[in-house]
């Protein structure tokens, strides 16, 4: 088992935040990778219930905010939906991940975590007007 460390980018690479994920097998494909992280901080979210969800991709029913998306006081995410809108973001393009120094395009890449031990997800912002 690896334990990755799994960090969050703006586009111009400017780190929000960074956190390990333990328990990983060596070998993953990305959608896995992408799930798993995803039920990682649905969960932390659920279990400490704060007013935003600073996670990957923007729930159901929720504001945008600075602070990242609000939500409903003593709601809680599922974590399955959550993953699918990840998956699905990433298909269409709403974030990059970066594996060591090569960005991965395919949610069926495999990737061997030994000798890539750092993730980066980075988020991409919709241009106004285009």
């Amino acid at each position: 088992m690896v334990t990755v460390i799994v960090r969050d980018e703006t586009a111009t690479g400017r780190a929000i935040e960074s956190w390990p994920l333990a328990g990983l097998p060596e070998q993953i494909s990305v959608r896995e990778l992408v799930r798993l992280r995803v039920r990682e901080e649905v969960a932390r979210f659920n279990a400490e219930q704060p007013r935003h969800f600073r996670g990957l991709v923007q729930p159901t029913d929720t504001e945008a905010t600075l602070n990242g998306y609000r939500v409903t006081p003593g709601r809680r995410l599922d974590w399955e939906a959550q993953a699918d809108r990840a998956c699905a973001a990433f298909a269409r393009n709403g974030f990059l991940l970066l594996v060591g120094d090569r960005q991965i395009e395919d949610l069926d890449e495999q990737i061997d975590l030994r000798t890539d031990p750092a993730v980066a997800f980075v988020r991409l912002v919709a241009l106004v007007g285009g």
